[in-house]
């Protein structure tokens, strides 16, 4: 390491020639990586909900639709407005009244069922078709021609509109994201650090790493908005820990070699890349547990932040170092006493009183648990999106007036008797909730013949293997009622066609329900294990990772349960990747003290004196590290304008101040609790070691 530690010191000038380069194909990488804003396109491909949409697209060209509802518009003019919303691009087709019948057929005469499939008052609903998939450029696009044509009389509900308005939110907001983050950093570290210029160059150097990162999706092609979202702000949050380690290396290095800074910079990128490499071990563990995901979400997150987090590490022992000696003279002059109090002070009153502080974790532990059990989370994602969004107030529209909130689509047997699709139909109006079923039978009736009917109704509706139907419910997406409709409807179709199949947004979010369930239990085991075993290792203990991760599963128990108690509802991904999240990048506070801690029962200490020497010498870092973390993310949690990505955030910075009280206060509590346990089941560890020492084998240092 100290041979790597000097080339860079030789090269650092193409170092920063060769970094700055490769900022230009980072930067096309990112512009040409397409970022998908559709989160249901991560379920599965196996399931039966996404065999449908794919069947929907191979049998009808249709891989997306809209409801859209048009207010105070005769007859005329929507029928006008029907053919021209047909030739905007990539629209398919456009159900409405003139679809079946000739406008000169008065809708008064028309059959009750039929006529309010399509008007209410003075409103008129038509279901647009669109021949791309939900989330795709062109879908996306057409949505945007649509609402121009008719302005505010024309609502678009449905997921392709929500998908569009999230794409032009995080298109406003993403520059800011990382503004904030930067800024607010910056303030942190210029508090707790002894120069102000030093963190400047911290934030080059992870920021030249979150560009490579992100410029390196292109492999991918295309990555979630979610993971663009937080990439930077997490990779920011989770890897400035290395740079204040090389910083703080650097300086205790430089009082070694006061005249030979080139030098003390080579150890300390020595020192800097053992230690950091340990520490980002547990890290890259966590976001590769998210990779386990069945919903794969988790693997486009977990591969992006892991590679950030390797980048991160990359850039710190070589960009970093090359900045600071480069730039050695301003920095220096920008030199500072800390702003922040030694609060190494705290350590011997946190070890005196350690019985209090057990008892503390002992007392909290049960509300703890029971708020983390028991805190709701929500699956529904345009629910908790802004209220002046178009397509949040068309889904309110559409609500209001034709009573539907959701709408299921039906793919069955071409082949099966009009007398079975009309029997099949009256089973389905009859479920609770539903408002409204639209099919071939509805618009011509049930009394004219397949043969005829024209081919231009007919293709609407059927093509060589299957006949498509559209129901509308009254209940709300992710609902429990939502989801006991799905299962009677189901049960329903099962029984004409057991191979027909129930699609569309309200099916697809019962199945990230059962889904994401199982992925939560999974992540926890496999971050939980990964974690556990990289202790063990780094320490040679048994009985060390139980404590160190018992410690950090108590402050995620806190910070996952705390919604509980203030009624607050999370996002379902909260619920499955925070919690591996705040384990893989807050356990580090608790490595960097056990490391001193084992080190100081090695020379000699004893427990009290150990624990003392352990939580004075660290707590700066740790303290230093934690507020580095929330200043990434609290920022964007109260700009975001999306609660997914504002919920997350919050969850994080609260979780890095959480993790930092639990390993000051509670961690030093452990340590003198169980030392005779942790040096009888550690290797190399304690008592041993002291023995020796007394028997001169080992001097103090």
């Amino acid at each position: 390491m100290k041979k790597f530690g000097k080339g860079v010191v030789k090269m650092r000038i193409p170092i920063l020639i060769i970094s700055l380069l490769l900022l230009i194909p980072s930067v096309i990488g990112i512009v040409n990586t397409r970022i998908n804003y559709d989160i249901l396109s991560y379920l599965p491909k196996d399931i039966e909900t996404m065999k449908g949409q794919d069947i929907l697209m191979d049998e009808f060209n249709t891989g997306a639709f809209s409801i859209c509802v048009v207010e105070g518009m005769d007859n005329k003019g929507v029928s006008a407005l029907r053919e021209q919303i047909e030739a905007v691009p990539h629209v398919k087709t456009v159900i409405w009244y003139d679809s079946i019948a000739d406008l000169s057929v008065p809708m008064q005469i028309l059959p009750d069922d039929m006529k309010e499939s399509f008007v209410n008052g003075e409103d008129t609903i038509m279901a647009i078709m669109y021949d791309t998939s939900m989330s795709s450029d062109e879908t996306m696009d057409a949505v945007k021609q649509i609402r121009a044509l008719a302005d505010k009389q024309c609502f678009v509900s449905g997921m392709s509109a929500v998908v569009t308005d999230i794409k032009d939110i995080c298109r406003e907001e993403m520059f800011a994201y990382v503004a904030i983050a930067a800024v607010l950093s910056c303030i942190i570290l210029a508090l707790t650090m002894d120069s102000f210029l030093a963190p400047v160059f911290f934030l080059l150097s992870i920021g030249m790493a979150i560009l490579y990162n992100l410029g390196s999706n292109i492999v991918s092609g295309e990555i979630c908005y979610i993971t663009q979202a937080l990439a930077a702000v997490l990779q920011l949050g989770v890897t400035m820990d290395y740079s204040i380690f090389l910083w703080h290396s650097y300086e205790e290095n430089q009082q070694r070699f006061p005249e030979d800074k080139k030098r003390a910079m080579s150890h300390a990128i020595s020192n800097t890349l053992g230690s950091v490499l340990s520490s980002s071990t547990t890290t890259v563990a966590g976001f590769v547990a998210l990779c386990f995901m069945t919903f794969t979400l988790g693997l486009d997150l977990g591969v992006v932040m892991a590679k950030g987090v390797l980048l991160g590490v990359i850039c710190c022992v070589t960009v970093l170092p090359s900045m600071i000696l480069v730039f050695d003279k301003p920095i220096s002059k920008t030199k500072h006493r800390p702003l922040i109090p030694d609060l190494g002070k705290i350590a011997p009153f946190v070890v005196k009183h350690y019985k209090i502080f057990v008892v503390i974790f002992l007392v909290a532990l049960g509300p703890a648990l029971y708020g983390y059990t028991h805190t709701q989370v929500y699956y529904d994602l345009a629910g908790t999106l802004p209220k002046d969004l178009l397509s949040i107030q068309a889904n309110e529209k559409v609500d209001e007036t034709f009573q539907m909130n959701a709408t299921h689509i039906l793919l069955f047997d071409s082949k099966m008797s009009q007398k079975d699709v009309g029997k099949m139909m009256d089973e389905m109006e009859n479920v609770a909730g539903v408002s409204k079923v639209l099919g071939l039978e509805t618009v011509v009736g049930p009394s004219v013949p397949l043969e005829m009917i024209p081919e231009e109704a007919k293709e609407k509706f059927m093509s060589e293997n299957y006949q498509m139907m559209m129901v509308s419910s009254e209940f709300k997406i992710a609902s429990e009622e939502v989801n006991n409709q799905i299962t009677e409807l189901n049960a329903i179709l099962k029984g004409y066609d057991s191979r027909g199949m129930l699609i569309g947004e309200a099916p697809c979010t019962k199945d990230l329900i059962t889904i994401t369930d199982k992925d939560f239990k999974v992540v926890s085991v496999i971050s939980i294990v990964a974690v556990f075993l990289i202790i063990l290792l780094t320490f040679k203990s048994i009985s060390v990772p139980v404590i160190l991760v018992a410690v950090i599963e108590f402050a995620i128990f806190i910070n996952m349960g705390l919604p509980a108690y203030t009624g607050t509802v999370l996002p379902f991904i909260a619920s499955v990747v925070i919690g591996t999240i705040q384990l893989g990048a807050t356990v580090d506070y608790a490595i960097l003290m056990t490391t001193r801690y084992k080190k100081e029962r090695g020379r000699g200490a004893d427990k009290q004196e150990a624990v003392t020497i352990a939580l004075s010498t660290s707590i700066s870092s740790i303290v230093g590290s934690a507020l580095s973390f929330f200043a990434a993310t609290v920022g964007v949690a109260f700009y975001s304008r999306i609660d997914m990505i504002g919920s997350l955030c919050t969850l994080m910075s609260r979780g890095a101040i959480i993790s930092m009280f639990v390993a000051i206060f509670i961690l030093p509590a452990m340590f003198m609790v169980f030392d005779k346990v942790i040096c009888a089941t550690s290797f190399n560890f304690g008592p041993g070691r002291e023995k020796e020492k007394k028997t001169g084998k080992i001097n103090a240092v």
